[in-house]
C-alpha cells in the first residue's frame, strides 16, 4: 500500500498590527483614541454623534463650617455635570501629630498677637485652637477621626458660549455656600480622567475633614418637589411620597405650564386627572381648547359645559367681542375700570391676517395689507362709539363715578367679520390708490369664505356671539376637533384664544379680591405654530395671564416645532412648571438642550412606561409617577381599547 504524500498547509503569518491594540496603554488611547481632543487647556471637545464640550473643576477653598445638605447640593444638582469625591482616612497617628504641630503654630501665632496688642486677632486664633485642640483630643478617645478628600466635577455642554456661561454660573452658585471652584487649567484631561469610575485621583488637591464635617458630603438627599397645599399629581418614584401640586403657589414666578410627551405617553390623561382634582379640591375653573374632542366626557363629569364649534353647529362666537378690565394706576395705586381698544383692534387685526393668508400663507399679504384690515377693524368699532371709554361698550351709560353700575346695562352689538368684510368693500370702491387695489381685491377674494352673507363655508366665527360663559362653571371645553385640521382648527385655536382671553381671562380682573384661579389649556398647541400671529398672541398671553390669577396650559407632542421657531420659546421661559412624560428618541436631544436635562434624566425620558415623566417646578426636579383612580379612569382614559375592555368588565 502507498500512502499518499502529505499535503502542507501554508498559514498565513500573523500580522503584528491585528494586536497592537492591545499594547495601548493610555486612558486617550484604550477609551476614546479618536473621540477626544485635549489639546485645549482649559476644556475638553468630545467628537460623537453630536460635539459636546467638558470643562472639569476642582473645589480649592471650603467654609469654616460644613452645612448638610448646603454644602455641594448645588453642585449635585446643576444640570449636566458628573461629580467625584476621592475620601482617604487620615491614620491616628498621623492625625495627632499634624495637630499638635497645628496647636503649637496657633499658640505662636497667639502669643505675637498679643504682644502687639491686636485683641481682635488674639480672640481669634484662641478659638482655633480651643477647636483643634478638642479635635485631637475626641480623636485621641476614638470619637472622631480625620480625612483627606478632593472634589472633581466636569461640567458639559454643547457649545463653548454655553459651557462658559454655566462656568460662571456655576461659580457665583458655588459661592452662596462659601466653596470656591478652579478650573483645573492645564489638567483638563488628567481632571477627566479623575472624574471617569476608574478609581484614581490624578488631580490631588485634598482638603481636610473630620468625620462629621465629612458626611455633609454625601449626597443622601433627593429632589423633592411640591407644595405644602394643591392637589396630589403622584408619587415622587425615588422616595415613594406623594406630590402635593398647587398651580397658584406664591413661590412660583408664573402659573402657566407646559406638557410635552410623544403620542399615548399619557397627556391627556394627566391633565384630565389635575382638572379634575384641582376642580373638586381646590374649586379652580379650568377651561380648555380641545383639539382632538378629548375633554367631552370631563366637562359632563364635572358638571360643566361643552361646546361644539364645527361647520354645522349654531354656535357662534364673535372675533370682535370685547370686555371691560380693572387695572392698577402705575401712579395713583388705584384700580379703575378701562377699554383697551388699541390691544383689541390689535388682535383682531392678527386673526383677520392669519384668515387672510389661509392654510397657504401667502406671501401676498404684506404690511399693506395689514394697514388695510387694522385701519378698518377701528373704524368698525369707531363707527359704534366704541372708544377707551368703558361707558361706550353699552347702550345706556348709567355709571357711577367709580365706574359702578347704577343702572342695569345692556351691551351693544359688536361688529362683525361680515360688516368688516362690508366695509373693505365700500373701501375698494372708494379707493383712488393704485398701491392699494391688488389688496382690496385681494381681501375681497378671500376673505369672502369667511362671511354667512355669501354661504362661506368657514363662516362659523361670522355673526354676534351666542354663546357667553358662565361664571362658575367647573369646567368649560371648547370642541374644535370636527373642524379641518390642516388650517381651519389652527384659525380656530386663534379666534378662540382672543375671545377666552376677553370673557375669561379678562373677567377674572373684575374684582381683584374675589378673583378666582383659572385655568387655560392648549391641547395639541403645536398647530398654531406655523402661523406667526398665533404665536405670537400666544407668547402675549402667557406673559400677561399671572396678573389675571391665570395659569396657561400648553400641551404638545412635538416639541421640535417649538425648538425650531425661537419666537415660540417665549411659551417656554414664561412656564414656571414643565412636565415631560415619555418622549420619542428624534426629541430627546432639543429638550435635553433647551431644559439642561443630564444624561439620566434623558435616558429615563427615552424609557420610562405610560404614566412616568420627569417634573421640573422652578429649579426643583422629581420623577413622577401619574396614578388616576379607577374612577377617574372612566373619564380621563383616552384609549379606545380600554375603554371598550372597562366596559366589558
Amino acid at each position: 500500500m502507498f500512502g499518499k504524500k502529505k499535503e502542507t498547509v501554508k498559514e498565513e503569518p500573523i500580522k503584528k498590527e491585528k494586536f497592537d491594540f492591545l499594547r495601548k496603554k493610555t486612558i486617550k488611547e484604550l477609551i476614546a483614541p479618536s473621540g477626544i481632543d485635549a489639546s485645549n487647556i482649559d476644556h475638553l471637545e468630545i467628537i460623537s454623534n453630536t460635539k459636546r464640550y467638558a470643562r472639569s473643576f476642582f473645589v480649592s477653598q471650603l467654609p469654616r463650617m460644613c452645612t448638610f445638605p448646603e454644602l455641594f447640593r448645588d453642585l449635585y444638582l446643576f444640570g449636566d455635570i458628573n461629580t467625584s469625591i476621592y475620601i482617604n482616612p487620615i491614620k491616628e497617628e498621623r492625625s495627632q501629630n499634624e495637630l499638635n504641630r497645628v496647636i503649637n503654630e496657633l499658640e505662636t501665632e497667639r502669643i505675637v498677637a498679643m504682644d502687639k496688642g491686636n485683641i481682635n486677632r488674639e480672640s481669634t486664633i484662641t478659638q482655633k485652637r480651643m477647636e483643634a485642640e478638642q479635635l485631637r483630643d475626641e480623636i485621641a478617645a476614638g470619637f472622631n477621626k480625620l480625612y483627606e478628600a478632593s472634589v472633581i466635577a466636569t461640567l458639559f455642554a454643547y457649545n463653548l458660549d454655553e459651557l462658559d456661561r454655566d462656568t460662571k454660573m456655576l461659580t457665583s452658585e458655588m459661592s452662596k455656600t462659601l466653596v470656591n471652584i478652579k478650573t483645573a487649567w492645564g489638567m483638563q484631561e488628567e481632571a477627566f480622567q479623575s472624574n471617569l469610575p476608574l478609581l484614581e485621583d490624578k488631580v490631588k488637591k485634598t482638603h481636610t475633614f473630620d468625620r462629621n464635617s465629612m458626611g455633609t458630603v454625601f449626597p443622601f438627599t433627593t429632589s423633592e418637589v411640591g407644595h405644602a397645599t394643591g392637589v396630589p399629581l403622584g408619587f415622587n418614584k425615588q422616595t415613594g411620597t406623594p406630590i402635593l401640586f398647587d398651580n397658584f403657589h406664591p413661590s412660583l414666578t408664573n402659573y402657566n405650564m407646559v406638557i410635552f410627551a410623544k403620542s399615548g405617553a399619557g397627556k391627556s390623561v394627566t391633565m384630565k386627572t389635575l382638572v379634575s382634582r384641582s376642580s373638586v379640591l381646590m374649586g379652580i375653573e379650568s377651561l380648555a381648547l380641545d383639539a382632538e374632542g378629548e375633554y367631552t366626557i370631563v366637562a359632563e363629569s364635572l358638571g360643566g359645559i361643552n361646546v361644539v364649534i364645527s361647520p354645522n353647529s349654531q354656535t357662534i362666537i364673535n372675533l370682535f367681542d370685547i370686555e371691560v378690565e380693572r387695572v392698577k394706576d402705575e401712579i395713583t395705586g388705584k384700580e379703575r375700570t378701562v377699554l383697551n381698544i388699541e390691544n383689541k383692534v390689535e388682535d383682531v387685526t392678527q386673526a383677520l391676517l392669519t384668515m387672510a393668508k389661509g392654510s397657504t400663507r401667502s406671501t401676498e399679504v404684506n404690511e399693506l395689507t395689514k394697514q388695510i384690515i387694522a385701519e378698518s377693524v377701528a373704524e368698525e368699532y369707531a363707527s359704534l362709539g366704541i372708544t377707551n371709554n368703558p361707558n361706550s361698550l353699552y347702550k345706556t351709560a348709567n355709571m357711577g363715578l367709580n365706574g359702578d353700575n347704577l343702572f342695569e346695562k345692556e351691551k351693544k352689538d359688536m361688529p362683525t367679520i361680515g360688516s368688516w368684510y362690508r366695509r373693505i368693500q365700500e373701501k375698494a370702491r372708494d379707493n383712488k390708490n393704485p398701491d392699494y387695489q391688488f389688496h382690496y381685491s385681494y381681501l375681497l377674494k378671500v376673505m369672502k369664505q369667511y362671511v354667512r352673507d355669501f354661504d362661506g363655508q368657514m363662516a362659523y366665527f361670522d355673526g354676534q356671539s351666542t354663546f357667553d360663559l358662565l361664571e362658575g362653571a367647573p369646567f368649560i371645553n371648547l370642541d374644535i376637533s370636527q373642524l379641518e385640521e390642516r388650517f381651519a382648527r389652527p384659525l380656530a385655536q386663534q379666534i378662540l384664544l382672543s375671545w377666552i382671553w376677553e370673557k375669561f381671562v379678562k373677567k377674572n380682573s373684575e374684582d381683584r379680591k374675589k378673583a378666582t384661579q383659572k385655568r387655560v389649556l392648549v391641547d395639541e398647541a403645536w398647530m398654531l405654530l406655523p402661523y406667526p400671529e398665533a404665536v405670537d398672541f400666544l407668547n402675549k398671553m402667557a406673559r400677561r395671564a399671572r396678573k389675571r390669577n391665570v395659569s396657561l396650559a400648553i400641551i404638545s407632542q412635538r416639541f421640535q416645532d417649538f425648538y425650531e421657531k425661537p419666537e415660540a420659546q417665549a411659551v417656554l421661559t414664561s412656564s414656571d412648571t414643565k412636565l415631560f412624560l415619555a418622549q420619542d428618541k428624534s426629541e430627546i436631544q432639543y429638550l435635553k438642550e433647551v431644559f439642561k436635562l443630564s444624561e439620566g434624566e434623558a435616558n429615563f425620558l427615552v424609557t420610562c412606561q405610560k404614566g412616568e415623566g420627569l417634573l421640573k417646578v422652578g429649579a426643583d426636579t422629581a420623577i413622577l409617577k401619574i396614578v388616576p383612580t379607577r374612577k377617574e379612569f372612566e373619564f380621563v382614559e383616552t384609549n379606545l381599547n380600554k375603554l371598550a375592555q372597562r366596559k366589558q368588565d
